[in-house]
């Protein structure tokens, strides 16, 4: 059987199956979120986004289409591989490590759905702050999408079971030492598959403190993507504006 532990990101999302398991995002959702967010950041045509740990691009294609000028990086070079076909002048991709800060100034640095908490080592989780901060015009923000984790951890389905086409996924669910842990388990052609993700249950008085680390102002908290008022026992979402 095939498991990865360290840097599970690394691995997991190189994986075609990644793609396979959450090939059902709501894209509508997604285009309305950033329908929302770039009117309310007050963003003008053209304007520089930066979508930090972009997947194969889903919203970096989204905000093309509304007319600004968009990077999409991550770590995945299979995902930035795929993302790479729909380049053009104004939408580009590359393989970048988001601990590390970007060499250009955007007027939005953008980490949607979920995708901070990754890392073995806390001092990534701020490294990565910092880097946004760096990557920031004077006058941008920031946007971290992040789940609502005192929700998530209420409603924790412990086992679940997914079939897609010919694929079986056995996914667990529980909280292990200040993280989320969801083990995803699958057999394909006589092959086992074992992975894990963990996410850290990070709070918004966690991110309150990475912010004070990291000297970057937090200017708004939404609890949804009709940004809508955050309420850590109702809300899905925990969306962070800042700069």
């Amino acid at each position: 059987m095939q498991k990865e532990k360290n840097n599970w990101y690394a691995s997991w999302f190189n994986t075609p199956y990644y793609h396979i398991l959450y090939k059902d995002r709501n894209h509508r959702e997604a285009a309305f979120f950033m329908k929302q967010l770039t009117t309310y950041l007050d963003l003008k045509d053209n304007d520089k986004i930066l979508d930090l740990a972009c997947g194969k691009g889903r919203h970096s294609k989204y905000l093309f289409k509304q007319g600004f000028d968009v990077t999409g990086i991550d770590l995945s070079k299979e995902s930035i591989k795929h993302a790479k076909k729909y380049e053009k002048p104004g939408l580009h991709f590359e393989v970048h490590d988001m601990c590390l800060p970007y060499p250009d100034k955007f007027d939005a640095v953008l980490n949607l759905f979920t995708s901070f908490g990754y890392f073995e080592n806390e001092i990534d989780n701020l490294s990565t702050i910092k880097s946004i901060k760096a990557e920031l015009k004077a006058s941008g923000f920031a946007v971290i999408d992040f789940l609502n984790v005192e929700l998530a951890i209420k409603n924790l389905n412990p086992f679940e079971k997914k079939i897609i086409g010919d694929l079986t996924f056995h996914i667990e669910k529980y909280v292990e030492d200040g993280y989320i842990i969801k083990n995803i388990k699958f057999e394909d052609q006589g092959q086992k598959y074992f992975y894990t993700e963990r996410v850290k249950a990070l709070k918004l008085e966690d991110f309150k403190k990475y912010f004070k680390e990291a000297n970057v102002k937090l200017n708004n908290v939404f609890g949804d993507y009709h940004l809508n008022d955050f309420d850590k026992n109702t809300s899905e979402r925990l969306i962070l504006i800042f700069s």
